[in-house]
């Protein structure tokens, strides 16, 4: 096994995605992994890094379900100190310091986060103590230590706050990422190590031989061409649709998992005047405030959901609700028009039951119900590398021959290795390109040490240097490298997850729609039809999520986000 340290990226282009359909066709694999969000990314990465030969098929998107819809933090879980559960948090705050040092920081990197405390003594201590073993749980400390404010020290960094809203306040600091560009980094990170990783291939049906899992039908959701894959083990990542992969071999659920829908509002930072995040207690968990970049991010809510899992939907109650918390702490209310973007995703969360052949935990469980499947459930985004390894660990004891432990601690993912150093050198890149600093540290937060990918093809086309229309974010070069590099293969891949336009631009990318198609269009092969098609597919999106979140409840949001058409066919 080549245990190297750095990785010349794999473009994940249209080229790839057709060798690898008929790689897949031909050969068997040891590991085929299901489901491309962080877990299912991460059991890719751990397997291929073990030197097993991989494949990892998503019926969509890389991270289109929970990975793309979180609170986009990296976290212990401080309110999970509460409940004493310490190995829990010592866990997550392990691997938020290896995100933040070596796996990931050119995207994962620091926030701070302000408690109101509207108590006086008890309240101070009880939830200091806290954040003390928050500090020191985990190892060497990768972020600052908390401190105390007075309430004047705390209007200092928040005078956005009402007057009433805190008598003094605590300040600690834990990290953010881009959920989706840091999945689908995971993924490409795999093909590096070799795994083959296919996005908008649909597994059908588990294959059987007796009572073994022997692989899967897949169908390529672009051609409507069937395969068989066929594998030592399955390892099935799917979230919330954990479920139907037990009931697709045929077998009683080893554990049952609930979907808990959590929404998001995304607004200017100019309408809230913090120089901090901000965490709030609500009567059901907490409420953030997160910085990102040009904006906020406020959520989440916490609501069981049984209707659409594909397209979960915000309602007129979720943002009142939303905005109700948050309003009663500032001094000036932020209003329904302040609202630029809202976005929806799933929480997978494990029920009580659990077979005696479920590893299950707190947090996430790993079940080898038959031969030849492992499914994986639960967790969070932080802990995702944990979850894979355990995985893997289980996958291993059905290839008859022993693996190598899982080493992904010490295995940075694309664009991380050097990027300390670049960073610190990105004045010079200023100067060789002549793009704006902030253009740069734009570019660099993205792509890391791979930024020299982008800037040749600048250089190569000036026009790409171009920021994208409806967006002063984005660059035309990106929309190119996202398909390219980073297999999108659809115009709301890269309006929703290889870009955040769909939630950062107040009209949620319908002025850059057309033109991201265009740019898109020869490298896919697109037709003037197929163009008109796709932008008119992802209109019709932007305008059902809308008329959802106009709707009183969660049945009558539900209706009106189907009322878009599909992207492709089920």
């Amino acid at each position: 096994m080549n245990r190297r340290n750095t990785v010349t990226p794999v473009p994940l282009s249209p080229v790839y995605r057709a060798e690898t359909l008929r790689k897949l066709a031909r050969e068997e694999i040891d590991v085929l992994v299901v489901g491309g969000g962080v877990t299912g990314a991460g059991v890719a990465l751990d397997a291929a890094s073990r030197g097993l030969s991989v494949a990892l098929v998503e019926a969509r998107d890389f991270a289109a379900g929970t990975s793309s819809r979180s609170s986009k933090l990296i976290h212990g879980g401080l309110r999970y100190l509460e409940n004493l559960d310490f190995k829990l948090v010592r866990e997550a705050l392990k691997e938020r310091g290896l995100l933040l040092q070596t796996l990931a920081p050119h995207l994962v990197r620091p926030v701070k986060f302000l408690v109101p405390l509207k108590h006086r003594v008890w309240e101070r201590g009880y939830i200091g103590a806290g954040v003390t073993l928050y500090d020191t749980l985990g190892g060497a400390r990768a972020l600052p230590r908390h401190r105390h404010l007075s309430k004047r020290g705390a209007g200092k960094v928040a005078p956005g706050l009402a007057d009433d809203a805190l008598i003094g306040a605590i300040q600690y600091y834990d990290a953010q990422v881009d959920d989706a560009r840091h999945t689908m980094t995971i993924a490409r990170t795999a093909a590096e190590q070799g795994a083959s990783v296919l996005t908008r291939a649909r597994v059908t049906s588990l294959i059987r031989d007796g009572e073994r899992v022997v692989g899967a039908k897949v169908v390529d959701r672009e051609s409507g061409a069937e395969i068989e894959v066929r594998a030592k083990t399955v390892v099935a990542a799917t979230g919330v649709w954990s479920d139907d992969m037990a009931e697709a071999a045929g077998i009683p659920a080893p554990f049952t998992v609930r979907a808990s829908k959590g929404i998001h509002l995304v607004v200017p930072r100019e309408k809230i005047d913090l120089d901090t995040g901000l965490i709030l207690r609500t009567e059901k968990s907490v409420l953030f405030v997160i910085p990102w970049g040009r904006h906020w991010i406020v959520g989440t809510t916490d609501t069981e959901w049984d209707l659409d899992r594909e397209h979960p939907a915000a309602s007129q109650a979720d943002v009142d609700y939303v905005l109700g918390h948050l309003n009663a702490v500032l001094r000036t209310p932020i209003t329904a028009d302040d609202i630029e973007g809202v976005y929806a995703g799933l929480r997978p969360l494990l029920a009580a039951k659990a077979t005696a052949t479920t590893k299950l935990s707190r947090e996430h469980a790993v079940a080898h119900p038959v031969p030849g499947l492992v499914i994986v459930a639960g967790g969070k985004y932080t802990t995702y590398r944990v979850m894979a390894a355990d995985a893997v660990d289980v996958a291993v004891e059905d290839l008859g021959r022993p693996a190598p432990s899982s080493w992904t601690e010490r295995l940075p993912i694309v664009g991380a290795t050097g990027y300390h150093e670049l960073w610190g050198s990105r004045h010079a890149l200023v100067q060789r390109t002549g793009l704006p600093i902030r253009r740069i540290e734009h570019l660099l937060q993205r792509y890391g040490t791979a930024i020299d990918d982008i800037l040749e093809s600048i250089s190569e086309r000036p026009e790409l240097g171009e920021s994208i229309p409806g967006t002063a974010e984005y660059l035309k070069a990106e929309v190119v490298y996202a398909v390219s590099h980073e297999g999108a293969l659809h115009l709301e891949d890269v309006l929703t997850r290889r870009t955040r336009i769909s939630i950062e631009e107040r009209d949620r990318g319908v002025t850059a729609a057309p033109v991201v198609a265009g740019l898109m269009a020869p490298l896919l092969g697109w037709d003037s039809h197929k163009q008109e098609r796709e932008v008119a597919n992802y209109l019709a999106r932007v305008e059902a999520e809308r008329s959802a979140q106009a709707q009183p409840d969660d049945e009558a949001a539900n209706a009106s986000r189907l009322a878009a058409p599909a992207l492709l066919p089920s």
